[in-house]
């Protein structure tokens, strides 16, 4: 069995752990927090490995995961780099904007580095573990770390993919704008609504279903063949009327700045004039 240690074992940390452990390809050794009733705690959750109050009581093993918030992976990197690591030992980390070098102290001690991130909110581990099967795991390392680690990614269920070097940021943002920003649209969308009369309480019924369509739509189509309405139709003035009711500053520029994407996304639907003139409209 391969040895796992793990260093942070918060949410993310204790659901890898359980499900590294429940593969059967995995031991799972010491589990570091920065408390060791935490540590504690995190071990009789997963129901394997030993409580570590600190860095020097970690086994060796093949594999360290540091599950730690990313302002803190670049200081736990150089603290481990202190320690004596047996040839062939890999140390991750499961940041998704973080890049290798947060791991550099390690890496100049000779130890093979890497990233696994899996793209999953881990808001409770009981229920992460039994959700867990089948969620995208975006890796970062050479080849052989992307190796070892794509088969640990296997091992707890989900489907491992390579980042291109460097591309840790265009990856978090990807995330950030498919995830956070569609509820700030979302609660946009909410407001004008609410500004047109719509009761609170029906607010959810009106646009939970035409979102749900239109993410499918785009998920399935492409987000080209998805894409409805006036912009796509050359319809300034019905943008114009749009503009025209939202009164608060920062909602106009965030609607300017989506429709002058929408006409980028359109264009090869658009004549020039219609382009144009939409463009124009759609200017500060």
């Amino acid at each position: 069995m391969i040895g796992l240690n793990i260093v942070g074992a918060g949410r993310l940390g204790q659901s890898v752990a359980y499900l590294a452990a429940g593969s059967g390809r995995y031991r799972i050794g010491g589990v570091l927090c920065r408390s060791l009733a935490r540590a504690e705690a995190a071990v009789a959750f997963v129901g394997a490995g030993a409580a570590c109050a600190d860095f020097a009581a970690l086994p060796d093993a093949e594999l360290t995961l540091i599950a730690v918030p990313d302002a803190r992976i670049a200081a736990l990197a150089a603290a481990l780099a202190a320690r004596d690591w047996p040839a062939g030992s890999l140390v991750f980390h499961a940041s998704g904007a973080g890049e290798l070098d947060l791991l550099a102290p390690l890496a100049a001690r000779g130890v093979a580095v890497g990233c696994l991130h899996p793209a999953f909110s881990f808001a409770e581990p009981a229920r992460a573990v039994a959700t867990f099967a089948g969620t995208p795991c975006a890796l970062d390392g050479d080849d052989a770390a992307v190796a070892r680690l794509a088969e640990l990614a296997c091992a707890i269920g989900g489907a491992p993919f390579r980042l291109a070097p460097g591309g840790k940021a265009a990856y978090h943002a990807a995330l950030s704008v498919a995830s956070n920003y569609l509820v700030t649209l979302t609660a946009l969308a909410g407001r004008l609504a609410k500004d047109a009369g719509v009761p609170d309480a029906a607010v959810p019924g009106l646009l939970g279903p035409l979102m749900r369509q239109t993410l499918e739509n785009a998920l399935a189509l492409g987000p080209e063949a998805a894409l409805t309405g006036p912009i796509v139709r050359g319809d300034v003035g019905t943008v114009a009327r749009h503009l025209a009711v939202l009164a608060e500053p920062g909602d106009a520029a965030a609607y300017r700045a989506l429709g002058r994407l929408t006409v980028a996304l359109a264009d090869g639907k658009l004549d020039g004039a219609a382009r144009d003139a939409l463009l124009a409209r759609l200017a500060r």
